[in-house]
């Protein structure tokens, strides 16, 4: 008879288990953000986000970029073909980005 009382329990226990499974990488994927760099553009060129997202650059071009916040809080090294770089944005503003090496290369990220 015990057995028979717990068997409810656990079967609650895994479709609880089974839940989180489906809904954390849904939350996670709400706190990142991709942008490729390629044709030597940002892309998006302009990104909103929430506090706390990890926005991770990906360089699809051929030649080196350079990911820099225009205020000085980040500035990456040089990423060759295929090399990421990611940085946390946990502060609401507008953030100009730029690539130090083709300084025509610009974007924005508003965290909000």
């Amino acid at each position: 008879m015990t057995t028979i009382l717990r068997l409810p329990k656990l079967l609650t226990g895994l479709a609880l288990i089974a839940t989180l499974l489906t809904v954390t990488p849904a939350l996670l994927a709400q706190n990142a953000a991709v942008v490729s760099i390629k044709h030597f553009m940002f892309e998006p060129m302009s990104l909103t986000v929430h506090p706390g997202t990890n926005v991770t650059w990906k360089n699809f071009d051929g030649e080196p970029h350079l990911v820099v916040s225009a205020d000085g809080l980040f500035r990456s090294p040089a990423l060759d073909q295929g090399d990421t770089f990611s940085y946390r944005f946990n502060k609401p503003g507008t953030y100009s980005i730029f690539c130090s090496i083709h300084p025509n290369m610009r974007a924005t990220i508003v965290v909000r």
